[in-house]
């Protein structure tokens, strides 16, 4: 008994971080598609490159995770409480389902963070290139958008001085300043972006398998009390 109740509160205390650690997924998640450098990029991009699905892909699979995760957190409290085996396996399948959510979401992000990084660089070019050979005039708009969202200017040149383009879209003195050239500034953008994602996921994994083991310990010391209770009774007849 007093093993059960120390894991019902450390059940507890677990669902409220993974309740907390949901809204964090869910709140990231939104960040991310409506977020201004995000949708300005996701506006821009052709439908040839893949930042749009990665985009919007990140987004329904962040939603998903973090309802998986409240509700999990949300069974296990009330199993918790109500000492009720039934939703105490309803929370265990929950974390279960996060967890094989999780993992692969982990995965795809230290395999593929340098497509994501390609596909927006690519679309920087794209704007840019076009703007140089005067193709458009409202790329000029996009480029200019974009240099107000990343705070930067241009492309530094491996030739140094700078392109036409520096010298019409930049402030004075901005183009040959080399910590705003604007790849560069995307690139630690991303960088910090996806450093937060990971160090999210790896303490969500964390928490959701902590999560699975407190559920089944307290599933099983419930099963074996209520057949142990039964035992040594008789009926009178």
């Amino acid at each position: 008994r007093c093993g059960m109740r120390t894991t019902k509160c450390q059940l507890l205390a677990t669902s409220l971080c993974v309740t907390l650690l949901g809204l964090s997924i869910a709140t990231l998640s939104t960040v991310t598609h409506y977020g201004l450098h995000f949708t300005l990029i996701s506006d821009i991009s052709l439908d040839s490159n893949s930042y749009r699905v990665i985009h919007y892909t990140a987004f329904y699979l962040g939603i998903c995770l973090s309802m998986t995760l409240l509700l999990a957190a949300l069974l296990s409290s009330a199993a918790t409480v109500r000492e009720s085996q039934c939703l105490l396996a309803m929370g265990f399948f929950c974390f279960a389902l996060a967890f094989c959510g999780l993992i692969p979401a982990a995965f795809w992000r230290y395999t593929h963070s340098m497509e994501v990084e390609d596909s927006v660089m690519d679309v920087y070019d794209l704007v840019y290139e076009e703007v140089r050979r005067n193709v458009s005039s409202f790329r000029r708009h996009e480029l200019a958008a974009i240099h107000e969202a990343f705070l930067c200017c241009g492309k530094r040149s491996p030739f140094g001085g700078t392109t036409n383009v520096e010298r019409k879209m930049c402030p004075p003195g901005q183009a040959q300043d080399v910590g705003q050239d604007c790849l560069q500034e995307i690139q630690n953008f991303l960088k910090k972006h996806m450093d937060f994602v990971s160090v999210l996921l790896g303490v969500t994994i964390g928490f959701t398998v902590y999560g699975m083991v407190l559920t089944s310990f307290l599933w099983f010391s419930m099963h074996f009390s209520s057949s142990l209770d039964r035992k040594g009774k008789y009926i009178l007849r």
